[in-house]
C-alpha cells in the first residue's frame, strides 16, 4: 500500500510542478461540502451517484409528483376530472407514507373530495358553519 501512496504523491507533485492545478474551477475558494449526515452511511455513495446523474431518491420524486398533482388539481374545473385527479393524488400520498419509517402522526395527509366539493359550493370560501340542508351529527344527550 505504501508503494501506491508514494506513486500517487509523486504524480500529484509532478502535476503541481507542471501547473496542471493552476486554472481549476473554484481555485482559491473554499470547497462547498454537502451535509449528508441524514443519509444512512451504506446509501451515501449510491445517493451521490444518483444525484450527480440528475435522479432523485424515490421519496423525493414522490413528493415532487405530489406537488405537481396538487397544482394540476387546482387548475381543473371539471368536477369528475377533479375527483379522478384527487384519487391519483391520494394514491401517491399513500405510496409516500408506505416508504417512510415514521410515526403515523408525521405522515402526509390525504386530500379529500368532500373538502374540495365544499369549497366549490361555497364559491371558494371556506364554510364557517354547516348549511341548514346538511345533516348534523347528533351530539351527546343533554342532561336535565
Amino acid at each position: 500500500m505504501d508503494i501506491l501512496r508514494l506513486v500517487a504523491e509523486r504524480k500529484i507533485k509532478e502535476a503541481i510542478d507542471q501547473g496542471e492545478f493552476d486554472n481549476l474551477e473554484g481555485h482559491g475558494r473554499p470547497l462547498r461540502l454537502e451535509d449528508d449526515s441524514g443519509v444512512p452511511e451504506d446509501l451515501r455513495m449510491a445517493y451521490k451517484i444518483l444525484k450527480n446523474a440528475g435522479c432523485l431518491p424515490p421519496e423525493l420524486q414522490l413528493k415532487r409528483d405530489i406537488r405537481q398533482m396538487e397544482e394540476l388539481l387546482a387548475a381543473i374545473e371539471d368536477e369528475k376530472e377533479k375527483y379522478l385527479q384527487l384519487k391519483r393524488l391520494n394514491w401517491a400520498i399513500t405510496k409516500l407514507n408506505m416508504h417512510r419509517n415514521r410515526p403515523v402522526n408525521l405522515e402526509e395527509h390525504e386530500r379529500y373530495y368532500a373538502k374540495i366539493a365544499e369549497k366549490f359550493a361555497s364559491g371558494g370560501r371556506r364554510a364557517s358553519s354547516p348549511s341548514p340542508a346538511s345533516p348534523q351529527a347528533p351530539g351527546p344527550p343533554k342532561r336535565p
